[in-house]
């Protein structure tokens, strides 16, 4: 971003003149609005090289009348239209500025903090896409593994009136599925975490409890952003493997998932910068303030739950994960001060892995949540005993990847760099 070369020259009168050309502009161009307003990052004439000379433009398509109502067009055009992977729906344009009229946004030179106001919420709105793949993935896996027939249980036929079972009777499509069902329903108990904490900063009247909740937000963003996007992908990938050759074929509807998928991986900051995000900067913020506003509560949770006999099954794969965490942590923190690049190159794994342990803290939760309903007779039995043999197989199944990301982790840097 420090080398952007798209200059603003001021017109004298307020506004500018933005000189330049953007690339990988979504919806940049399009007959769907009356007029499209751009936000435009530029440099004004003079300014300070790298990024600290930014600033934030609103540059529209149509310039406003008298009457404040789209008149003359700005000089503002669409070059091309990007021939992309997934995302037909969405024209992903190179845009030319030539000395088009804009108006700056807050203080000169200060764009990039401006921008970055979006771009969190961005990253959280990305997180919810890769969610929404994994969601809608699973239910169309879900749906033609109970429908299709092929091949009989290994354990002896389960329907003997027709002529072969439904796959989702073998070990491996249940695999994939419970997989993708765990994944997803974790990982949106996470996400409604962060819109809880999200709104307590918001609106929070004690500016202390605000803070907190604003601190638990910076910190699980990349993590929302990156591994959700992540899973998208990968669960995505799983429930057309449950389709077989179907679900490489273009109408069932499937493919279209893995292909949307994919751009969410990298947008808004691709995922290799949230890891470095969340190692670089939210590791070390405030002396770890961030890091705290996670640690303590699970740590908490953790102490007052580890003797009740129902929860142990779940408690202790979370301690023993988080412990881990915690140790991985302080390592990478002691590493990174000597050489940066073995922060650098913990970053992705240890996202990763804490990822997971934050997964399994929602699963304990929701269990908690499920076996009180049970024995207060509320809300659907079925539903709550689901919930439960579903945090089982994420601690049995999945869980247990956090400590081969931990061993990645302690690898280092060196042999990254060495080659």
């Amino acid at each position: 971003l420090g080398m952007l070369k798209t200059k603003a020259v001021p017109n004298g009168d307020g506004t500018y003149k933005i000189s330049g050309q953007k690339i990988f502009i979504s919806a940049g161009e399009h007959d769907m609005a009356d007029n499209i307003i751009h936000l435009v990052l530029a440099r004004i004439e003079g300014a300070p090289e790298g990024t600290k000379g930014i600033s934030l433009f609103i540059v529209p398509k149509f310039k406003l009348d008298a009457d404040e109502n789209p008149g003359e067009r700005n000089a503002v055009s669409c070059g091309s239209i990007e021939e992309k992977m997934g995302i037909h729906g969405n024209s992903t344009c190179v845009m030319n500025y030539d000395e088009a009229e804009g108006y700056l946004i807050g203080e000169e030179n200060k764009g990039l903090a401006a921008m970055f106001v979006m771009m969190n919420a961005a990253r959280l709105g990305v997180g919810m896409q890769g969610l929404g793949i994994c969601e809608i993935a699973y239910q169309n896996g879900l749906t033609y593994a109970k429908d299709r027939l092929q091949m009989r249980s290994l354990t002896g036929t389960k329907a003997p009136d027709k002529p072969a079972d439904p796959i989702i009777v073998h070990p491996d499509v249940r695999r994939m599925l419970l997989k993708s069902k765990a994944i997803t329903e974790g990982g949106r108990a996470l996400s409604y975490w962060t819109g809880m904490n999200l709104d307590i900063a918001n609106k929070h009247t004690d500016p202390a409890k605000a803070q907190e909740a604003d601190d638990l937000v910076a910190l699980l963003t990349p993590i929302v952003k990156a591994y959700l996007t992540d899973m998208g992908t990968e669960i995505g990938n799983e429930c057309l493997q449950v389709y077989g050759g179907h679900g490489y074929i273009k109408e069932w509807g499937m493919e279209q998932y893995v292909r949307d998928a994919r751009i969410a991986q990298i947008y808004e900051g691709t995922n290799g910068i949230q890891a470095l995000d969340l190692v670089g900067r939210k590791m070390a913020q405030n002396f770890g303030r961030l890091l705290r506003r996670f640690f303590h509560p699970v740590q908490k949770y953790i102490a007052d739950n580890q003797a009740d006999s129902e929860l142990q099954e779940f408690i202790f794969p979370l301690a023993k994960s988080f412990a881990k965490l915690q140790q991985v942590t302080a390592i990478i923190a002691q590493k990174g001060l000597k050489n940066p690049d073995e922060a650098g190159a913990a970053s992705s794994d240890y996202l990763r892995q804490f990822a997971l342990v934050a997964l399994a803290y929602m699963w304990c939760l929701m269990v908690e949540a499920a076996q009180k309903n049970i024995k207060d007779g509320k809300g659907d039995k079925a539903f709550h005993e689901s919930k439960i043999k579903t945090a089982q197989f994420f601690m049995a199944r999945i869980l247990p990847e956090s400590d081969a990301r931990f061993k990645m982790v302690m690898a280092g840097a060196d042999t990254l760099m060495a080659l």
